[in-house]
This record gives C-alpha cells, structure tokens and sequence, in this order.
C-alpha cells in the first residue's frame, strides 16, 4: 500500500525563504557571452548553478505524447535547427533538435535531477502543460522546489484548481492591475483572494512604469514579493534594489551577481568562493 504524501509545507513560506533579494538566472543567463545562444539548455543551468545562483528560471511545453519540456516557445524554430510545434512533436522527434548546434532540449525532470539544489521559477507556457507540471511535483514532492507563473488567468487558474493551493504561484496580468490600480495593499489582497506570493513583473510597459515605490509598499502590505524581469543592465538593478524589490530575474547572470556583491547583497550557495 502506497504511503500517504505529506502535507506540504504552506505555498509562500517554503520557496522564498532564501535572504534576498534573489537572484533568478532567466532561462539559464541567455545572453551571458559564454552561453549565448544556448538559453534553456543543461549547459546554460550549469554555468548559472556554477556561478552561484540558485533560483533558475524557465518555461515548460509539453510535448505530444505528455513529456514536459523546458522551453520557452511554442515552435522549434527560433532557437534550434528543426521545426515544428512542440505540442504537435513527441519526445523522440524533439531529441532530434539541437539548440546553438550542440543542446538537446532538455526535459524538466532532468534539470531537477542535475540540481537538486536548485528552486525553480517555471512559466507555464500552454494549457496542455498544467496537468502535467501538477502531476510532476506531486510525483517529486517538490513543493517547496518551485514557483509557477502564467501570462494566461484560465491557465494559472485551471493550475490553481488542480494543485488546491499547495503550490506557490505569482500573480497573472489581472492580479498584477489589481495590485497597480488599489489604494492598498489590503484591498489588493482581498481583490486577489490571497493567491499570488509574488508579482513577477516588468519595470516598465511602454511608457508606464510598473515597479513604483507604491506598488512595492502595496505588495509588502500585503505579504507579496515583487521580482522584476527581465533586468540586463547595472544601473536599473540598482535602481529597483534601491526601491525595494525583493529579487530580479536576468540573462546576464554575470552582471546581476558584480551588482549585488557590490551592494552585499550576493547571497550564493555557502560553497562558492569565486
């Protein structure tokens, strides 16, 4: 007889209780010049694990016969040398494409095998992906390993349902309005019913800028953490530090690490010395 799971540790205490502000190497540090290219891929996880991050963002497709991929589009194309649409490929015809000429796509079961360490922020990129990415942390009793988000409200809310709240997630685009548009953080949890731990947001839309003091003081007021994406250059890390932010998502891996031993507030693995 199978032994009952444990009750998981509640959503918004176990993942993000690392000091901050975090650091999340988005996609692996696409755009760091030794990896560049290869974003996604094992080898992109394993130069940010190397460098000392531990909170490694990324995105999950499901293929067609219900392997879940980490991989940001919805079509081979862009990043390696096939095509076709990952939903409509199997596992096999997948493993035929390579990404910078040289990566498989790898699934998701074996980033969390090659760092066991390591917390995962994972974009929930496709309907047919949330049943899959449920059953998944289920199956690992990862919990307090990740931290979902979806650009999609049906998406996150049909994850939600089916995960019954155990698992962490931020908050979609019509949770984030209501944090932006409330006079306080009170009314922009009751208006959100408590779900998002954070808002995983952009500095700015357009000409609007998102990530004000206010809304730091809202989402703080309410008990959420605002991370900010997807944050290259030097003088805007310091810039949302000094608001207040509480962690920052980057493709330049190298460069968010050099600003925040700057300011003391790298905070890596007690093993890394570089």
């Amino acid at each position: 007889m199978t032994a009952p799971l444990p009750s998981p540790t509640p959503a918004s205490s176990a993942y993000l209780d690392s000091p901050h502000p975090l650091a999340f190497a988005h996609r692996g540090g696409a755009y760091h010049p030794e990896i560049e290219g290869l974003e996604n891929t094992l080898a992109a996880f394993t130069h940010a694990v190397a460098l000392g991050y531990t909170y490694l963002e990324t995105d999950v497709h499901v293929t067609s016969d219900g392997v879940l991929l980490a991989f940001h589009d919805t079509v081979l194309d862009r990043v390696t040398d096939r095509t076709g649409t990952i939903s409509e490929s199997t596992w096999a015809e997948v493993q035929q494409a390579l990404i910078g000429g040289r990566e498989r796509v790898p699934t998701l079961a074996e980033l969390f095998e090659a760092f066991p360490e390591a917390r995962f922020n994972i974009d929930l990129k496709s309907e047919g992906a949330v049943e899959a990415l449920a059953r998944f942390i289920e199956e690992r009793r990862a919990w307090d390993r990740v931290l979902i988000g979806s650009f999609s409200g049906r998406r996150m809310a049909a994850f939600r349902r089916r995960t019954r709240g155990r698992v962490a997630t931020s908050a979609h685009p019509l949770e984030v309005v209501a944090f932006v548009l409330s006079p306080s953080g009170r009314l922009a949890r009751l208006l959100t019913r408590g779900r998002p731990v954070a808002l995983q947001v952009p500095h700015r839309r357009g000409r609007l800028v998102v990530v004000t003091r206010g809304l730091v003081r809202r989402a703080h007021a309410a008990g959420v953490e605002v991370h900010v994406w997807t944050i290259d250059d030097p003088a805007e890390m310091n810039v949302l530090l000094d608001r207040g932010v509480d962690g920052l998502m980057t493709d330049r891996t190298d460069i968010l690490r050099d600003v925040l031993r700057a300011r003391g507030q790298w905070n890596p693995p007690v093993k890394d010395e570089a």
